[in-house]
């Protein structure tokens, strides 16, 4: 037996429960992993509060680094004692997961498996967003807003790394002093962001919004762009933004609005091997720095997603089995 973290029903946090659950056996090309960390992320809130539907019971979790226990038939690539990391297994908040082998990420040595935990979905996420969704080039000013959250943070490295001027907001002094630690230009408030945009460009607006926070910054993001400029709404942490009239765009100057999602940028083992050895790669050359902003004991996990919900948190939040 192992220890898992189980939904029964939708509720609020205290419906995750530890509980004693049998070890999983890896199916064909699967990879059974046992967790060093498992990554808390937004969408989990979403599974557990039934926002997003799911069959229960469950155990949340896609996020984990760890290190290979069993190979199950047909899987390649990997043997028993190799280090891995992964954002598209399941039931990660466990002593136990699994993995398909294709989609599982060899952790380089020299990176430990906390900070390994740390990257693949919020890492790649940032890495898709300025690499595919809208390629970033050297001069062009960017505004990435929650800049002391997990995606945050290394959107503002990585654009800084392209030479992009960065614009960031933050919801607090300490956030503030978080993003501009990792090179954040100009670090606005929340409240009338879209102005000191404008101020800041001499009217004329930034070249892309990268959006994660939603229906409460969604409006103001499309005021922030340049005509023809891009906005990129990839996630939704203050709510679902209601239906756009596609005239908003054309009245904002010609605007572009795209909503892209991480599963639609791993299409092929290749990708993810290009996205993950990037970041790995940046990260043991210490040009890409990796804040993990607290770590709960696995029987915790209520703990953890009631302070991301609440915005308590900037970096990274990892559960630890």
């Amino acid at each position: 037996m192992s220890l898992a973290i189980v939904v029964e029903q939708p509720g609020g946090p205290e419906v995750m429960q530890a509980q004693d659950a049998a070890k999983p056996v890896p199916g064909r090309n699967q990879l059974l992993v046992r967790v060093a960390a498992a990554g808390v992320n937004f969408i989990e809130t979403y599974q557990r509060s039934g926002a997003y539907p799911m069959t229960h019971p469950f155990t949340p979790g896609a996020e984990a680094a760890g290190v290979v226990e069993d190979v199950g038939q047909n899987a390649t690539g990997f043997a028993a004692g190799d280090r891995v990391a992964f954002a598209e297994g399941t039931g990660t908040y466990a002593e136990y997961a699994l993995v398909d082998a294709d989609r599982a990420l060899p952790v380089p040595e020299g990176i430990d498996l906390e900070t390994a935990a740390a990257v693949p979905l919020q890492g790649m996420t940032a890495h898709y967003l300025i690499n595919s969704t809208f390629p970033v080039e050297f001069g062009m000013t960017v505004l990435a807003h929650a800049g002391a959250g997990g995606v945050g943070l290394l959107l503002i490295q990585l654009l800084k790394a392209k030479g992009a001027r960065v614009l960031t907001t933050v919801s607090t002094p300490e956030k503030e002093e978080v993003a501009r630690a990792v090179g954040a230009d100009e670090v606005l408030s929340y409240e009338g962001f879209a102005a000191a945009v404008l101020s800041l460009t001499g009217g004329t607006g930034v070249d892309v919004v990268y959006d994660g926070v939603g229906k409460s910054t969604f409006d103001d993001s499309l005021k922030s762009l340049r005509v023809r400029g891009t906005m990129v709404l990839y996630g939704a942490a203050s709510g679902a933004v209601p239906p756009v009239d596609p005239q908003r765009l054309n009245s904002g100057g010609s605007l572009f609005l795209t909503r892209p999602s991480l599963v639609h940028h791993l299409r092929t083992p290749e990708e993810r091997r290009w996205r993950s050895e990037e970041l790995f790669g940046a990260i043991a050359a210490g040009q890409l720095e990796v804040r993990i902003g607290a770590r709960y004991p696995l029987a915790e996990a209520a703990k953890a997603h009631e302070d991301l919900q609440a915005r308590r948190t900037t970096g990274k939040l990892l559960l630890i089995p």
